[in-house]
């Protein structure tokens, strides 16, 4: 995909990434930034933010950090706001924060159940109710702007153990091809990433002891995909011509079989 990625394509674009204290959302921020994208990061880390954006600066990007939980809707609107007097509004969002608890039903781990719908589905929500008029504007301005937002391959098969996961994530694929339907009319292209297993602090959340042996075994026959490989992927799909959406893409890790 880098081969077929301008360097700087993504020139005179404003791209807000959510979760992008680590991980998948940290990686995209970087390489949209390499890509010529001015970069709006947002999580709740503060500190892991400045330190981003500090790197992406030293590259010679231009980034901002706004520091706010994708859960309270009234942050993210404070924090569009912001883009929209700043920056004149997003292009270019990528829906990123989540969070993975896998455990057995039978548990009754209600709590965790409800922090996935409140982050993965609530939070996803949040983000799209406060900079779709951005990217809609955008669109109508400028011929195209991109909502890309991630969802994981388990919205399509089967994990033991991870139903409330797989459902939330479910939703954000259904949703999203819904969504594509609304907005794809008005230049807006809509995708929904699926990846399959990625290193990133996902693993580090996980309590439930079934789960955690079955991804430290995963480990030993597969390598698992890297965070640079979906970023890479986001640069790709928001640099396609503005006739081209991908509106689902699924990315396994070559020995994952399902």
């Amino acid at each position: 995909m880098t081969t077929q990625t301008s360097r700087r394509s993504l020139a005179g674009r404003v791209a807000v990434v959510t979760g992008a204290s680590s991980g998948i959302g940290e990686a995209s921020a970087e390489h949209l930034a390499s890509l010529g994208a001015r970069v709006v990061v947002l999580a709740r880390r503060a500190d892991r933010l400045e330190q981003l954006v500090a790197r992406i600066e030293k590259d010679g990007g231009q980034a901002l950090a706004l520091a706010a939980d994708v859960t309270d809707a009234a942050a993210v609107q404070a924090a569009a706001d912001r883009v929209a007097a700043e920056f004149g509004g997003a292009d270019l969002l990528f829906n990123n924060a989540g969070v993975m608890l896998p455990a057995p039903i039978e548990e009754l781990a209600t709590g965790q159940w409800q922090h996935q719908i409140d982050l993965n589905i609530t939070g996803l929500m949040n983000v799209i109710g406060a900079f779709t008029p951005q990217l809609v504007k955008a669109a109508a301005e400028r011929g195209v702007a991109d909502l890309i937002n991630t969802s994981s391959i388990a919205a399509q098969n089967i994990f033991p153990n991870f139903a409330v996961y797989s459902g939330t994530k479910a939703y954000v694929t259904h949703f999203s091809r819904h969504l594509r339907v609304e907005l794809g009319a008005k230049k807006v292209r809509v995708s929904a990433i699926e990846p399959g297993i990625v290193g990133t602090e996902l693993q580090s959340h996980v309590t439930d002891q079934g789960a955690l042996e079955w991804l430290d075994g995963s480990k030993e026959t597969m390598e698992w995909l890297a965070p640079q490989d979906i970023a890479q992927t986001v640069g790709f799909l928001a640099s396609l011509p503005p006739r081209v959406n991908l509106q689902q893409v699924t990315i396994m890790p070559t020995g994952q079989p399902s």
